[in-house]
């Protein structure tokens, strides 16, 4: 799967994402400092997911219609120690295949999941 890591997620999550095999790209390296409309926009560019820890990009996915082939994953999680954070959110996304599409909130114990609707302009 293709996921676009914001700046806030730590360097262990997108090292255990890669290694599981997924496509990772991450803002920190790539674009640091960039504006969220501007992150958002690279993801559906680029058709990656998004993971964050932001809950502003809630507002920014709906607001502008994200596309359904993109998704945004917040993570709502406490974060574990940091030896055990990649490992954990790893795991945790390992659980799900479908999460383009969707604007999803991982939390713990439970994902919930809304469909993204493609809205014409």
């Amino acid at each position: 799967m293709r996921f676009l890591a914001n700046e806030n997620v730590p360097a262990s999550v997108v090292t255990a994402l890669r290694a599981a095999g997924h496509d990772v790209a991450w803002v920190r390296t790539d674009a640091p400092g960039a504006p969220d409309d501007e992150v958002l926009a690279r993801a559906v560019m680029d058709g990656r997911v998004l993971l964050t820890f932001d809950k502003d990009f809630g507002e920014l996915a709906w607001r502008r219609g994200l596309p359904a082939s993109s998704g945004v994953i917040l993570l709502r999680l406490p974060m574990p120690p940091p030896n055990d954070a990649g490992a954990m959110i790893a795991g945790r996304i390992a659980e799900r295949a479908d999460w383009s599409g969707h604007f999803s909130i991982l939390e713990p114990g439970r994902i919930r999941m809304r469909a993204l609707q493609t809205r014409s302009h």
